[in-house]
């Protein structure tokens, strides 16, 4: 795979003014542009713009590859509910075998890669094929440990969601045990410096599931999230034991004004053991602690710390109900 040079284009080269208007389709305008044309235009743009990928530097992670081994971890993580075929128990072993196998090959080339892109600290001299190998046999060792950890995550959603009809449907069917799933395989790799992998793990679950969790989160045992949607912890963000937030719920830092100045620190909320967080919350700030046993209502946004077993909640909201023969009198658009 291609090597990204870097995506603010080539130093030194004149740019002109960035156009947002695209040349026009109507009758009558000039002849339209020849594949030849098309394909030095797109060259020059690589140019001016960089954002390219090219094989003649050192290779990045595959999107594509890690989308597969993210997969196939999570076949390894729950044998049979993500295969298109039931698995016989006289089967598991050597399926299982096999594809440990095929992951650690893979997986192992990928981090190859991140390593010569991003060499973590202490790196210097060491073998990068040595090192990708070990790093990924231990990832590898810890999946037992992570599905212990997902065993948890899975009872905590049956218990907490009366609509769920078993743990098997929970894990087959509910998209938070997915991208927790890759959320917490994704941070043993964050844990070992390993660069690009796990946001690239993390954000295809995030595009599969529409829950945003950071590999950088540090999350407690008895985890969930109710419909997911929406729901975003960042990278600094600490939470306990037995949490449940519902969808909408923004865990998020206070300002970025400061940008890569910000890299490292504490930026994200902690949200201690047992505290629920209702749909549309927004929790800022990286000195913000909600106190265990604490609830937070619907739409609240909080920048301030709460002690423990409070109850957050909006007041002097108005809601009216009126007939609807007397709508007339309160002129509402709802156009888009």
């Amino acid at each position: 795979m291609p090597h990204n040079s870097t995506c603010k284009g080539n130093p030194g080269v004149d740019r002109a003014p960035v156009s947002t208007d695209s040349p026009s389709l109507i009758a009558g305008a000039a002849a339209p542009p020849t594949v030849a044309e098309l394909s030095g235009r797109l060259m020059a743009s690589y140019v001016l713009a960089g954002g390219i990928n090219h094989v003649d530097g050192n290779n990045l992670p595959s999107k594509q590859a890690i989308a597969g081994i993210s997969a196939d971890l999570l076949r390894l993580l729950f044998p049979g509910f993500f295969d298109e075929e039931p698995i016989h128990s006289s089967e598991i072993g050597g399926v299982t075998s096999a594809l440990l196998d095929s992951v650690l090959a893979r997986l192992e080339n990928e981090i190859g890669k991140s390593l010569e892109y991003a060499p973590p600290d202490g790196f210097a001299g060491a073998s990068r094929t040595a090192v990708a190998h070990t790093l990924t046999l231990e990832f590898l060792g810890s999946l037992p440990r992570l599905r212990e950890l997902l065993q948890t995550d899975t009872e905590a959603a049956y218990n907490g969601d009366p609509a769920a009809f078993s743990q098997d449907e929970v894990i087959v069917a509910y998209p938070f045990i997915e991208a927790i799933a890759v959320q917490r395989l994704a941070h043993e790799l964050y844990l070992a410096n390993i660069p690009l992998i796990p946001r690239i793990m993390t954000e295809w679950a995030h595009g599969r599931t529409g829950l945003d969790l950071h590999p950088g989160a540090r999350i407690g045992t008895h985890f969930f999230v109710d419909h997911c949607t929406g729901t975003v912890v960042g990278e600094t963000a600490v939470i306990g034991n037995h949490v449940k937030l519902y969808q909408g719920v923004g865990l998020v830092a206070k300002s970025l004004a400061a940008g890569q100045a910000l890299r490292g620190r504490k930026r994200h909320p902690t949200i201690e053991d047992r505290v629920t967080v209702y749909a549309g919350a927004t929790i800022i700030g990286g000195d913000t602690v909600v106190g265990e046993g604490s609830t937070i209502g619907a739409s609240v946004f909080l920048t301030t710390s709460v002690p423990a077993n409070s109850l957050v909640m909006l007041e002097a909201t108005n809601l009216k109900i009126i007939p609807k023969k007397s709508r007339e009198s309160y002129i509402v658009d709802y156009q888009i």
